[in-house]
């Protein structure tokens, strides 16, 4: 049963006002990183403050008539709108125009929109529709593969534009399912495949087959807690390596360690299967398919980082993980970047006193860097500031999530949370050199339509199911 409220009366104003906020703060420092003398009008309508104003204004009137649409449209036509993404997603590849190295814009005129950034909102949309479908089981094979879907789509997509960082957003909605009741294994894996391929970059495949071994056998010995056993199998192991060690040495057929290991790896799990079933030994068929799976994952991790990847990104990822220097080349926006934060110290340079930022020491200082001309204007006040604002509109977007009596509007509110958390954490943490440069605007604060547009959206819709959630009685 339903009951007509004044959704007015029952809007999060708070929330609206760190929203306000926090795109205020976006806009003064879009005018800071461009400032140019000659263009000193804040209401400049030929440079980047002036045209934010007028993105801005649109978001406000979109806004606006996103809290007059009656709250069943958003759950109704939650698959429809997913749909008429995947279709822009699809023509931007076809008709698109190349940015930056990405195909993922279209644009009319002077006019640009990324449909990347507004396919998140139907994400959400399309996993909430879901999720709170009746009978839906979310930890069913059938619920797997059709979430798998449902995120994944989009996310290769965007991948095939050659726009990896927003790309990557995509699987921060698995937080959402985590907070729906998906098996925690899940979440263990993907922890477990990203540990893995950073592992993989760092050390030889040798140490890590090694390693992988060691673990095995430990978890074994845990499960089962028995030293015999486990000795046993050990020694199993040991001996068939030394064999193969002295046959490779007098027959001189060169193999490598690497090699060696795991020819005896599969002998001896024949026989650790064999004895399992003979003895009853629990779980040593589980623990050789992890065992095995991550051997062939690592082995795949050189092919997947040398053919996959753009010879740029893989320098960044190189140069966070220390294997690379590079201080002129893909190191130098970061460098620029923690340079000008630096600098900035306790209380920062004062507003438009930024050297770093006055002379363009930093590339796109007014979208993906902008955090820097915080930084280094504003300094270690300014940032912790910032900071905190985001961290407090997660707070409270999450409680505003679990007090809703709707699972479709639970489950977009935690979509919110996640893709906003994606967004600040990784763009400040790429401007402090943390994580690889991957090119994902900071929300409110970034220059462009398109990504304000997008947050404001993902935002309100949010707003206004949970202005309507006393309707349900």
């Amino acid at each position: 049963m339903q009951r007509k409220i004044n959704i007015w009366f029952n809007i999060d104003w708070f929330t609206i006002i760190l929203y306000l906020l926090l795109v205020f703060m976006g806009w003064i420092n879009i005018y800071a990183a461009v400032y140019n003398e000659g263009h000193q009008s804040i209401f400049d309508f030929s440079m980047r403050y002036g045209k934010q104003l007028i993105w801005i204004s649109a978001g406000l009137l979109l806004a606006f008539i996103i809290l007059l649409i009656d709250i069943n449209f958003y759950s109704y036509f939650a698959y429809a709108i997913y749909g008429t993404m995947i279709l822009l997603l699809v023509a931007v590849l076809i008709f698109g125009k190349e940015i930056n190295g990405a195909t993922s814009w279209f644009q009319i005129g002077s006019f640009r929109v990324q449909p990347s950034e507004f396919a998140k909102i139907a994400t959400a949309l399309a996993i909430s529709r879901y999720l709170s479908a009746f009978n839906v089981k979310i930890n069913s094979f059938k619920s797997y593969i059709r979430l798998a879907a449902i995120i994944l789509l989009p996310a290769v997509l965007i991948l095939l534009q050659n726009d990896t960082g927003s790309a990557l957003v995509y699987f921060v909605f698995i937080l959402v399912l985590y907070r729906e009741g998906i098996s925690e294994s899940i979440l263990l894996i993907g922890l477990l495949i990203v540990v893995l391929f950073i592992l993989a970059l760092v050390f030889s495949k040798f140490v890590i087959l090694i390693g992988s071994i060691i673990i095995t056998f430990l978890i074994f010995l845990a499960l089962n807690k028995d030293f015999k056993k486990t000795g046993f199998g050990f020694l199993i192991l040991g001996s068939i390596i030394f064999i193969l060690l002295v046959v490779n040495q007098i027959l001189e057929i060169h193999l490598s360690n690497y090699y060696i290991i795991l020819i005896a790896l599969t002998i001896s799990s024949l026989i650790y299967i064999y004895s399992s079933v003979k003895n009853k030994l629990k779980n040593v068929f589980i623990l050789l398919i992890f065992l095995f799976s991550t051997t062939a994952f690592t082995y795949s991790v050189d092919y997947v980082f040398n053919n996959f990847l753009e010879e740029h990104q893989q320098k960044r990822i190189n140069v966070v993980l220390g294997l690379e220097s590079d201080p002129y080349g893909v190191e130098y926006n970061v460098n620029q970047s923690k340079i000008a934060i630096g600098s900035g110290g306790f209380s920062g340079k004062g507003f438009l006193q930024g050297t770093q930022t006055k002379f363009d020491f930093v590339p796109e200082q007014s979208t993906d860097f902008i955090f820097c001309t915080i930084g280094e204007e504003w300094g270690f006040l300014g940032t912790s500031v910032v900071i905190f604002l985001f961290a407090f509109l997660l707070y409270r977007l999450v409680g505003i999530a679990e007090r809703q009596r709707s699972a479709f509007s639970r489950i977009y509110g935690y979509g919110v949370v996640s893709v906003i958390f994606f967004h600040v954490a990784i763009n400040i943490g790429m401007t402090i050199g943390l994580v690889p440069v991957i090119g994902i605007p900071l929300p409110f604060f970034s220059y462009g339509g398109s990504s304000l547009w997008a947050f404001t959206i993902l935002l309100f819709i949010f707003l206004r199911l949970d202005a309507s959630r006393l309707e349900l009685l």
